[in-house]
C-alpha cells in the first residue's frame, strides 16, 4: 500500500546532518535534488572526488559543513526551462514518515528556489501517492511521537 504524501513536507537526511528540512514534492521532476553551494570535482592521486556544501549561508539550516565523496556519478539533467546541465548525483538516506529510504540526489544550485529539496518521481513512484491538497503529513506524524 502506498503512503499518501502532500505537496510539501519536512524530512531528515541523517548522513547529511539535516533535520526538518523543507521538501517539495515534484512529480514533474524525474530525479530528486538538493540545494548545494561550492560544488567542485577534484582529482587527487588519480582518484575522482566531489566536494560540496549543503545549502548556502543565507539558509537557516546552513552549517558550513563541507562534504567530500568519491561515491558519485554525473548526469545530464534538463531543467523546467529546457536547459540541460551536468549535475553530480549522490546516494544518501531520507527519513520521512518515520521510515528510512535510500535516495539519489542531484547537487544543484537552488538558491533562488523556495524549497531546498525537490523529491522527484524516481523516488516517489513506488512508495508514495501525492495528494496536492495536503501538506506536512510526515512532519505532523513525526511530531506526534
Amino acid at each position: 500500500m502506498k503512503i499518501t504524501i502532500g505537496r510539501v513536507d519536512k524530512a531528515d537526511f541523517p548522513e547529511l546532518h539535516l533535520e526538518d528540512i523543507d521538501v517539495k514534492v515534484d512529480s514533474g521532476a524525474y530525479t530528486s535534488s538538493i540545494h548545494c553551494s561550492n560544488i567542485e570535482e577534484i582529482i587527487l592521486n588519480n582518484e575522482h572526488f566531489i566536494r560540496f556544501k549543503l545549502l548556502d549561508p543565507e539558509h537557516s539550516l546552513y552549517n558550513n559543513k563541507e562534504f567530500t565523496t568519491k561515491n558519485y556519478a554525473s548526469k545530464l539533467v534538463k531543467s523546467s526551462n529546457g536547459i540541460s546541465e551536468k549535475r553530480y548525483l549522490v546516494e544518501t538516506e531520507i527519513v520521512i514518515f518515520n521510515q528510512t529510504f535510500p535516495i539519489h540526489l542531484t547537487l544543484s544550485e537552488r538558491k533562488d528556489m523556495t524549497y531546498p529539496v525537490l523529491l522527484g518521481r524516481k523516488f516517489l513512484n513506488k512508495i508514495f501517492v501525492i495528494d496536492t491538497i495536503k501538506k506536512n503529513l510526515s512532519h505532523k506524524l513525526k511530531n506526534k511521537i
